[in-house]
């Protein structure tokens, strides 16, 4: 092996832009020499390593290397079959390909199947080989940088897809209600998290609704989300309620669950079919935010309630207690009417640099001042996320889910 570099400046670290690591495949010596030379003469920083066959220069390729210069004349190499395996094995550097002059369709055709670009030997010189190295390592990068950005955009589209399919599609056949939701994992680049909702109306016009929380944040947690969701939906479209449905999933939840650890806490509503009044089980889970049309109502603009629902009526997370007990807990509602449900990651976010959590007490007053400056439905839920961020002081990492589901009288 053979190193040179360019002396008239310190050289640069291997890697960065100023010093390029080059890898020569040829057998003789004096073309190597010949190489060596032009690139001085060019003023190029270059540290070069140089393979006689194609197995030394499976040894001595390593991922610094950003530039491979190869004759195919080179034993081992047997023409395009042999750049083949040069590119398989370079997939991270440049390629330029090394040929004579009764050789130049053979350069076409190398590029054709993914050299960077070729020269003919007895044609080039120093500037000229220094400029094909820079260019085929740019074009390099170009394509690297494409290829990350389609590979993106193909895995956003799978993405999108793959969640629409995944989160729910509320069944609800009411004109005179209206559901929004919001939801974000936690996990960067995850598709789903731990949290998990849904709403289904039955037949007689009752409204069930239900947010959930795996604990934990990883994909076995936000996989046994999507099971705990299609199980309640599938339990309550065979109707059941309540604590016999509450039940059941807690015995699913058991078998389904990698640890005994694992646990689930749970928030669920059933609205009657006056939509005047609902009944509230909780699981472990903070207790919705109701906000409430009434008459000389306080807590914001007149006529306007907003206040945690009450939970003293409350029983285990799944997973935790054998054969326990959820209470219901009865809620009036009113003639306008929305609830908001939701995960913990919107109420455990800091206030300020101390150690205090913002809570539910902290939501309400949040969800009071948005009110008064006039959020309603996804604005709503988006400027509460964002209040609640900016208290923070940065973007919540636990998982996040919001389902606000409004009711409005007919007139």
């Amino acid at each position: 092996m053979s190193t040179i570099s360019q002396h008239s400046r310190p050289a640069a670290p291997p890697g960065t832009e100023d010093r390029i690591d080059l890898l020569l495949i040829d057998d003789d010596p004096g073309n190597v020499r010949v190489v060596e030379k032009m690139l001085t003469e060019a003023g190029l920083d270059i540290g070069m390593a140089v393979a006689d066959s194609l197995d030394a220069a499976r040894r001595r390729l390593t991922r610094r290397i950003q530039c491979v210069l190869v004759d195919l004349s080179t034993p081992g190499i047997d023409h395009l079959e042999g750049l083949r395996q040069v590119l398989d094995m370079a997939e991270h550097a440049a390629v330029v390909v090394l040929t004579g002059l009764a050789d130049a369709h053979l350069g076409v055709r190398a590029v054709a199947a993914g050299a960077e670009d070729y020269l003919v030997k007895q044609e080039v010189d120093g500037p000229l080989l220094a400029r094909a190295i820079r260019y085929a390592i740019e074009r390099k990068r170009a394509e690297k940088s494409e290829r990350r950005l389609v590979e993106a955009r193909i895995l956003g589209r799978e993405n999108a897809r793959l969640e629409r399919g995944l989160l729910p599609v509320p069944l609800i056949d009411d004109p005179s209600m209206r559901h929004v939701t919001r939801y974000r994992p936690g996990r960067r680049r995850a598709l789903l998290g731990g949290d998990f909702y849904d709403t289904v109306q039955t037949e007689g016009g009752a409204v069930h609704l239900m947010i959930g929380d795996v604990c934990g944040h990883g994909p076995d947690e936000a996989a046994l989300g999507v099971q705990l969701r299609m199980a309640w939906r599938t339990l309550v479209l065979a109707g059941h309620t309540g604590q016999q449905l509450l039940g059941i999933l807690d015995t699913v939840l058991g078998h389904e669950r990698r640890s005994e650890e694992l646990f689930t806490t749970l928030c669920m509503v059933t609205v009657a079919p006056s939509r005047r009044t609902a009944r509230m089980h909780l699981a472990g889970h903070p207790p919705p935010l109701l906000f409430r049309h009434v008459p000389g109502g306080s807590g914001g603009e007149a006529g306007m309630e907003v206040a945690a629902l009450p939970d003293y009526a409350h029983g285990p997370a799944l997973g935790l207690v054998p054969g326990a007990e959820w209470p219901t807990t009865e809620i009036d509602l009113g003639e306008s009417w929305e609830l908001m449900l939701y995960t913990d990651g919107l109420i455990e976010g800091r206030v300020g640099a101390g150690p205090a959590r913002l809570g539910t007490e902290g939501l309400v007053d949040l969800a009071r001042s948005a009110r008064r400056r006039g959020f309603t439905g996804r604005a709503l839920i988006d400027e509460l996320v964002n209040e609640v961020e900016a208290l923070n002081g940065d973007a919540l990492t636990d998982d996040l889910a919001v389902l606000l589901l409004s009711h409005t009288r007919s007139t």
